[in-house]
């Protein structure tokens, strides 16, 4: 039986600002009817007010193709690193104040 290899290629252009990604550590995610928002904003310690550096919006299809995408990434890279660690409050309440140690 032979494979039918349809597949078309895509040519994806990536620019060098693009390229250097933007840090985020929280996303907040809201959705319509018709399309999930995800904003990846960057908290910075010490500093109460955090920014939203980027905004994508997908279609419900494309969000759940997505989700699909990352799972299937985490577990590959579990396999390779070991299991990513959950925290329970990624964000401390002392988060952005100095702590003394010893």
């Amino acid at each position: 039986m032979e494979e039918n290899n349809n597949q078309q290629q895509i040519d994806i252009e990536l620019n060098e600002e693009i390229a250097e990604g933007i840090y985020s550590n929280l996303a907040i995610i809201t959705h319509s009817h018709s399309e999930f928002v995800v904003d990846f904003i960057k908290m910075m310690p010490g500093i109460p007010k955090a920014k939203v550096k980027s905004r994508i919006v997908l279609t419900p299809q494309h969000a759940k193709r997505f989700a699909k995408a990352l799972i299937d990434n985490i577990q590959k890279f579990e396999a390779v690193h070991g299991k990513i660690k959950d925290v329970d409050n990624p964000f401390p309440i002392n988060f952005g104040t100095p702590t003394a140690q010893a």
